[in-house]
C-alpha cells in the first residue's frame, strides 16, 4: 500500500476552495504523476491523519475521484487506481485482433470442448429440441496474461461433425468459416449485468459478486441460427460503446461496428 506520508501537496485553510475539493486535486495529481493501475491508496485513516482532515472529507475526495472513474473502491480491501477500461465495441473483429490492436498480448485458456445433449433453455436458445446433441467451447480469454471474460459457444453438433476429432479451435468462427462454410452473417446481441458467481468469480480473478457485463449472442447464417454464446466480461476493464444514429440516416462507414467474436 502506497505511504500517505509520501503524498506531496498541503491544504491552503485560508482558501476559498473547499478543502475537500483541494484534497480531492491533491490524490488526483499523486495517482496521476506517482502510482499504476491497480495500485493501492493509502486508507481514510491515514489520509485523516496526514493532511489533518476529518474522515468524512477524505472519503468526499475519494468518492468524487471514484465517481470520475479515477479510483475504485472494492469494500473489504481498500481504494485502488483504476485500471483502463477497454471500449467493448461491437464490430466485426476477432478478439485476438481486437487486443492485438490496443497492443496487448491475446490468450486463451480452454475450459471445455465436449458434446453435450441440449437442456430445455439451451434447445428453446438454439430452437432444437431437448436433448440435441450441442458442441460446448468454454474459454477463459486473457489479455497480457490477466482474465478478461469467460466465453461459452454452443453449436448444433450436425453442423459441425468432426469437429470434435482435433485440438479446440484458437478461432471458432475461422474454423467455422474455412472447415464448415459457416460464414456468420449477422447476429442479435442481449447485453445485461449480473453478478460473478464463485466460479466465474475465481476464473476472472474477481471477488464474489463483482459487477459482471453478460452478453448473450445469437449468430446467423442467412436465417439459420449456427451459434448461440454467453460471455461474461469484467466490469472493471470494459465499458460497453455502442454507435447510434437516426432512423432513416445513412450510417458513416466507419459506424458499421458489429462484432462477432469468437
Amino acid at each position: 500500500m502506497d505511504n500517505a506520508d509520501a503524498i506531496r501537496g498541503e491544504l491552503d485553510r485560508s482558501s476559498k476552495t473547499a478543502v475537500y475539493i483541494q484534497l480531492r486535486e491533491i490524490l488526483r495529481s499523486h495517482v496521476v504523476t506517482e502510482l499504476s493501475p491497480g495500485a493501492a491508496l493509502p486508507s481514510e485513516r491515514e489520509l485523516s491523519l496526514r493532511f489533518g482532515v476529518a474522515r468524512m472529507t477524505v472519503r468526499q475526495a475519494i468518492d468524487a475521484l471514484v465517481a470520475e472513474g479515477v479510483l475504485d473502491r472494492i469494500v473489504g480491501l481498500g481504494t485502488f487506481v483504476s485500471r483502463p477500461k477497454l471500449d467493448l465495441q461491437m464490430k466485426l473483429t476477432s478478439y485476438s485482433e481486437e487486443m492485438q490492436r490496443r497492443g496487448m498480448v491475446p490468450d486463451a485458456r480452454v475450459l471445455s470442448f465436449e458434446q453435450i445433449g441440449a437442456s430445455a433453455y439451451l434447445a428453446r436458445e438454439l430452437q432444437v429440441d431437448e436433448g440435441t446433441p450441442v458442441v460446448r467451447f468454454r474459454r477463459l480469454l486473457l489479455a497480457d496474461k490477466e482474465p478478461m471474460s469467460v466465453d461459452e459457444n454452443y453449436i448444433v453438433a450436425h453442423r459441425v461433425p468432426g469437429i470434435l476429432d482435433g485440438p479446440p479451435p484458437t478461432s471458432l468462427y475461422q474454423v467455422l468459416s474455412e472447415k464448415y462454410g459457416l460464414v456468420m452473417e449477422w447476429g442479435e446481441d442481449t447485453i445485461e449485468a449480473t453478478a460473478a458467481s464463485p466460479s466465474t468469480a475465481r476464473l476472472l480473478n474477481v471477488e464474489m459478486g463483482s459487477p459482471l457485463l453478460k452478453i448473450q449472442r445469437h449468430a446467423y447464417v442467412s436465417k439459420s441460427m449456427v451459434d448461440y454464446s454467453v460471455s461474461y466480461y469484467r466490469a472493471d476493464r470494459y465499458k460497453l460503446w455502442v454507435p447510434l444514429q437516426r432512423p432513416g440516416v445513412r450510417a458513416p462507414r466507419s459506424y458499421s461496428t458489429k462484432r462477432f467474436s469468437g
